[in-house]
């Protein structure tokens, strides 16, 4: 593993008006891992993934990503080094239809990869080449899931940061997209940083992984540390996915 890390985010706090929503938050990623972030509901989670977009920018701290520093740089630039980000209640373009949203993720550079990109997203997801012509807003919820995903994916991207893939998904299809993004993970090398609620899935899933509590991180360690800690067990596994 490479010393320097892909990803570095250290001391990050980011403010709501006067509420301060990040703590002071240090997490990394490092080229071909995959890292979650675990935690309850308002923890923080999406904050940090929308600092590191660069919207909310963070007020302290610093986030550089692949030897750069980014904290400063406005969003449209941060996507521009292949970053991308599947936002938490799956942000697709409604009106458009799969393939138009499949075109929107693509970005001006890809343009030329465009068939072969587009191709590997069908693969991937075979319901949204049978859906390609129809529009985002008429699908269910796991399909739009797999669009959300689909889109960032055609930017290339060196990282993907996914916000709550399984979110109000059937167990079936959260295997299914898991499973993609394992996939990605050994057959590419993507490095990829998630936020999941459904932290049992998140942490068989992952290499490391982190918990936040109110804005903070307050623990990290490998998954399978953090599934056998009674802690983050009583926390966040009894009663729940298994």
């Amino acid at each position: 593993m490479s010393s320097e890390p892909l990803l570095k985010v250290a001391g990050v706090e980011t403010y709501y008006g006067n509420i301060r929503a990040l703590a002071g938050v240090d997490v990394e990623a490092h080229k071909g891992e995959i890292v979650s972030l675990i935690g309850a509901n308002g923890a923080g989670k999406s904050t940090l993934m929308m600092t590191i977009c660069g919207s909310p920018q963070a007020r302290s701290g610093q986030i550089v990503f692949d030897g750069e520093d980014i904290t400063r740089l406005p969003t449209h630039l941060i996507a521009r080094r292949r970053i991308a980000q599947s936002p938490e209640g799956r942000r697709i373009f409604p009106r458009m239809t799969v393939l138009e949203n499949l075109q929107m993720g693509a970005g001006l550079d890809n343009l030329k990869y465009f068939k072969e990109d587009v191709e590997k997203i069908f693969t991937m997801f075979p319901r949204l080449k049978e859906r390609q012509t129809q529009r985002g807003g008429t699908l269910s919820g796991g399909e739009q899931q797999m669009l959300s995903i689909g889109r960032a994916l055609m930017s290339r991207p060196k990282l993907l940061l996914l916000d709550e893939p399984s979110l109000g998904l059937a167990p079936l299809i959260v295997k299914g997209i898991f499973e993609q993004i394992k996939r990605l993970n050994q057959e590419e090398g993507l490095t990829v940083f998630l936020v999941e609620q459904n932290a049992f899935a998140a942490l068989k899933l992952s290499d490391r992984a982190y918990v936040m509590v109110n804005g903070k991180v307050t623990m990290s360690g490998t998954g399978k540390e953090l599934l056998a800690d009674p802690s983050v067990r009583a926390a966040y596994l009894e009663g729940g996915h298994h």
